[in-house]
């Protein structure tokens, strides 16, 4: 589908496959655009894209040297649909000249409110419970039945203290008794206006409640969080994912909820998507979303927008608003 075309300017942005009306208003008389529609794949991608000068993907799009090359030299920028930007070959982008960008900040609040609902969600079980009672098996209160883990006065552990880590434990510290986080980076300032305190990774695991993951995926992070590390942590607590799903290895997941050793798990992400490991689609106590981070109608809005601002503002000669790097 093309859109906004001006017969002064044939610069042409394809965005690989959907973009919001928000986005597409920021371009619309500016540009040729092209969109690839939601069943795009690589080989419809690869013809579409040639002769851009932006490009527009979201995390469900793989953007390497051949997708790179296919564009061509006119190519100038790319710009991900998404805070994380892991399907972006990073090295082949410079080694182009080309500009890669993100949209964060205008999802945080969306994000580290999802992660907030899995946590409460998962503690209490309420999709397991709820699925009793909308299959009649509930017949009336038990003082013994469909309990679950008060957060009251826990201990959140927060694995990354970024906008979405550092929000998620805003929220959280209304509940919480102590929050501790790790970060690779020291973080003094986080410590004193959250009261938080930073400390080892293996120190967090075994003294959290609930552990909530919010680094960026990358290949010394990948399978951060497996069985040796779930041992470690407190016997029957949370985990909670809405980073990104190969920061965890799902078969561990599973075997602690069924062993009991972690009392749930909030999990929106997975290592594969939209594929979901039927270990886990079993597993008792895990609460699975479908990758809803930020899905909310002002957050991808605004994502929208903003992906959509960066490409005009790097094709009109100037720097980009949110660039990687």
């Amino acid at each position: 589908m093309k859109l906004g075309m001006n017969t002064n300017s044939v610069t042409k942005v394809t965005v690989a496959k959907t973009l919001l009306p928000a986005g597409m208003n920021v371009l619309e008389g500016e540009f040729e655009v092209t969109e690839g529609g939601p069943d795009c794949d690589r080989e419809y991608l690869l013809e579409m894209v040639a002769g851009s000068a932006a490009l527009i993907a979201d995390p469900t799009v793989p953007v390497d040297g051949e997708v790179l090359d296919a564009a061509g030299s006119e190519l100038k920028v790319v710009a991900n649909y998404a805070v994380g930007y892991d399907n972006i070959d990073l090295g082949a982008c410079a080694s182009r000249g080309v500009i890669v960008t993100n949209t964060p900040d205008v999802l945080t609040d969306a994000t580290a409110e999802l992660a907030v609902g899995l946590t409460f969600a998962a503690a209490r079980r309420i999709p397991e419970f709820e699925g009793e009672l909308r299959a009649g098996r509930w017949t009336g209160w038990d003082p013994g039945g469909y309990r679950g883990i008060e957060l009251t006065g826990c201990t959140i552990g927060v694995l990354g203290m970024g906008r979405i880590g550092r929000r998620y434990a805003e929220i959280m510290s209304g509940v919480a008794g102590r929050i501790l986080f790790w970060s690779r980076s020291g973080l003094p300032a986080v410590e004193q206006e959250l009261g938080a305190r930073q400390v080892g990774l293996h120190d967090l695991l075994a003294e959290s409640d609930v552990v909530s993951i919010h680094v960026a995926a990358s290949p010394e992070n990948e399978g951060m969080i497996g069985s040796g590390e779930i041992a470690a942590m407190k016997p029957g607590s949370i985990l909670v994912n809405t980073a990104r799903g190969s920061l965890v290895v799902a078969s561990a997941v599973a075997e602690a909820l069924a062993s009991g050793q972690l009392g749930g798990a909030g999990l929106d992400v997975f290592e594969n998507e939209p594929e979901v490991p039927r270990v886990l689609l079993d597993a008792p106590g895990a609460v699975l979303t479908p990758h809803i981070g930020s899905a909310t109608f002002r957050a991808r809005d605004e994502m929208a927008r903003l992906a959509a601002r960066n490409v005009r503002e790097v094709l009109s000669g100037r720097d980009p608003v949110t660039p990687v790097g």
